[in-house]
């Protein structure tokens, strides 16, 4: 086993970033040394002050300074969780790359950035592949409910035809932001008006998930098209952020159609409202595969998409590690699993 601990840098301390800080300070062999957030109200406290914790080995002070940061700490790998596109992304993770480090976003569309954004895609991997670093991009959901664990499951197939993918959550635990992106408590004339502006987000990730799905089997997306629509209440529901009222918004349905190049289909489905058992629905993730043999598998509840981005981001820290340099996909590197033991048993010597 190697000496020396991970040297980690988070960057992006909301309640992703800060949810990776606990996890990590639970496991052994990592080293955080280093936190970047632009909020002022964060900005200079400690780590610890701000998870609520005692302090472990070593203080770690909350900067707004990445270029200060990644210079003085020389982390090993950095954790961006920031932005949900790719070319938003892009400018920090070539700042990252160029400085030598290591980096897993969560942005969704870098799940597989190669299928809206192929020109900053080739940059971002000749761009590791010169520096000696890998880049991944991955999250429960695109990264693992709606492709990896699809992909997956073909391996005991010998014919594969159709893909119907649903998952089915609840946006109760989120905050205010994700609430207005997603509409909640809007009425209906006020939901269509801003989805005709683009200012309801819905879900991000489908030509991504179809994409990589695509890719694992050696095909080729041939038609791609998506739909919104709202989800309409017809009971009062609350939530901690949210609320709507009978005959408003409780969120977005998003449904994907596409088809493939062997003439088939993959088909998603992503319902996402505010107490969803309010209106008798349960919460799933569900994958139904036509082929030889037939497929069908349910998950209910749905895994919990914040701790399990939470999770997913620092259990593939050893395989991007390990990883030969470039840009990289959930379907290029090693299973995923938990890390139960110090994360250095799981890496290559140095």
């Amino acid at each position: 086993m190697r000496k020396n601990k991970v040297k980690v840098v988070i960057w992006g301390f909301g309640a992703m970033g800060s949810g990776m800080a606990r996890m990590i300070l639970n496991k052994q062999g990592f080293d955080i040394v280093g936190i970047c957030d632009m909020y002022d109200k964060l900005v200079g406290k400690s780590m610890y002050e701000v998870l609520n914790i005692d302090v472990q080995n070593h203080d770690v002070k909350i900067s707004n300074n990445i270029e200060t940061l990644i210079e003085s700490t020389k982390p090993e790998i950095v954790l961006l969780a920031t932005d949900s596109y790719t070319n938003a992304a892009f400018p920090k993770i070539k700042f990252l790359v160029e400085h030598g480090c290591n980096v897993i976003s969560t942005a969704e569309e870098m799940a597989y950035p190669y299928a809206k954004e192929p020109i900053l895609s080739k940059e971002l991997n000749d761009l590791a592949k010169r520096n000696n670093v890998t880049i991944l991009g991955t999250g429960v959901n695109p990264g693992m409910m709606m492709d990896l664990l699809a992909i997956t499951l073909t391996g005991i197939m010998r014919d594969v035809k159709d893909f119907n993918i649903t998952r089915v959550n609840s946006l109760s635990p989120f905050g205010k932001t994700v609430m207005e992106e997603q509409g909640v408590g809007f009425s209906v004339s006020e939901f269509n008006e801003k989805r005709e502006k683009g200012l309801i987000a819905g879900h991000v990730g489908f030509i991504e998930s179809t994409h990589m799905i695509a890719n694992a089997l050696g095909l080729k997306v041939t038609d791609f098209h998506q739909s919104m629509d709202p989800i309409i209440t017809d009971v009062d529901r609350k939530s901690p952020y949210g609320y709507s009222k009978k005959g408003d918004v409780c969120g977005v349905d998003m449904r994907s159609y596409s088809k493939l190049s062997n003439y088939n289909s993959i088909n998603m489905r992503h319902p996402q409202q505010i107490e969803p058992e309010l209106g008798g629905v349960k919460t799933r993730d569900s994958i139904e595969i036509t082929g030889q043999p037939f497929v069908n598998m349910t998950i209910s509840p749905e895994i919990d998409g914040g701790i399990g981005t939470i999770a997913i981001c620092v259990n593939m820290i050893p395989h991007v590690i390990n990883a030969n340099p470039g840009l990289k996909t959930m379907i290029d590197l090693p299973v995923p699993r938990a890390i139960m033991g110090d994360v250095r048993l799981f890496l290559d010597e140095e």
